[in-house]
């Protein structure tokens, strides 16, 4: 055992006290797991969802169009509305209920779960049960967006066929009791269709045009579809494009990359690299706020007393794991 590797355990089994054992097996990669042999089963189109994500960037092309006709006041409620569906994911079914990387107040719950309906991305429980399987079986066929299939799937092309059953029989062996015993996630789940249609569609549309006079036709094609199909790429690069470019400072074996232009587009979640060794560090990054909106918002929600028991990975395990696997492109800030 080299120097690297005999600190690096002794990091984590000290940091075990604030990790709960659920967490990082969840989490880390299954090794066991072997892909069937043989061919692979065919790809089902859902002809239903090519029609529907289709006319959904075509709607949010022509809102680009119409831009230049909205008032300063809907272009800021946009920004604003994509920030809120964003925070939604990433706080809320990313490194809240997915990874459970911090722990949220019932207020601060219902705020995530109300911004995650606004960002229609599937309810909380099936987002977090599909991204605990992808962790799990990272580039795999037991992987819902599995990359080593390439860009479009990754991005988009997974959610317009059907799952691979690897997909739906690992996901149905997860122990999820925490998202189930959560009234929150619960209550989204039962009523997420109407939560949706009034939190993605209708109150980005109605707000502008009952406060300030937008027409409909504008707050509709703006702050309701293009700002809803912006989160959606936004989110989707951080499974295609996180993937795939970017360098590994602290894993060469794994896909996952640092990508800036990721961790920008999807406020913090860019430094994917880092997020694949330790899923279970709150701020998926060891830079803490730094071009991490998500941090710099859970941080504020522990200031307000809002959020607490942030899990965090020591500087001395992140170094150790960098000597040990990283590819050498790592630098302090």
């Amino acid at each position: 055992m080299t120097e690297a590797e005999a600190l690096e355990k002794k990091q984590h089994k000290s940091s075990n006290g604030n990790v709960p054992p659920e967490a990082t097996t969840e989490d880390a990669f299954d090794h066991t797991y072997k892909e069937k042999e043989g061919p692979k089963p065919p790809k089902i189109i859902v002809w239903k969802n090519v029609i529907l994500m289709t006319l959904l960037h075509i709607g949010a092309l022509y809102g680009v169009f119409l831009i230049p006709s909205a008032s300063p006041l809907t272009l800021l409620w946009s920004v604003l509305c994509f920030l809120i569906s964003a925070l939604g994911v990433t706080a809320g079914a990313h490194r809240l209920w997915s990874h459970r990387s911090y722990k949220a107040s019932l207020p601060l719950r219902i705020f995530l779960g109300v911004a995650n309906s606004m960002a229609f991305q599937n309810d909380i429980f099936e987002w977090a049960r599909d991204h605990r399987v992808h962790h799990k079986y990272s580039e795999t066929d037991a992987d819902p967006h599995n990359a080593v299939r390439g860009f479009f799937f990754a991005h988009i092309g997974w959610l317009l066929v059907r799952k691979h059953p690897d997909v739906i029989e690992k996901g149905r062996k997860l122990e999820l009791n925490d998202l189930l015993a959560d009234k929150v996630v619960m209550f989204q789940r039962k009523y997420y269709k109407p939560s949706v249609l009034v939190m993605c569609f209708f109150v980005p549309m109605f707000v502008p045009w009952y406060l300030w006079g937008e027409t409909l036709w504008v707050a509709y094609f703006i702050p309701a579809l293009l700002r809803y199909t912006l989160v959606l790429n936004a989110t989707w690069l951080v499974n295609s494009a996180a993937h795939m470019w970017g360098n590994r400072p602290y894993d060469k074996s794994i896909n996952p990359r640092e990508n800036k232009f990721v961790t920008f587009s999807a406020i913090g979640e860019g430094f994917h690299n880092y997020h694949h060794t330790f899923p279970y560090d709150y701020a998926t990054s060891e830079f803490g706020c730094k071009l991490n909106l998500t941090t710099c918002f859970i941080d504020f929600m522990c200031f307000l007393g809002l959020a607490k028991d942030r899990k965090r990975v020591s500087h001395e395990l992140v170094l150790a794991r960098i000597q040990r696997t990283g590819d050498g492109s790592h630098r302090s800030g």
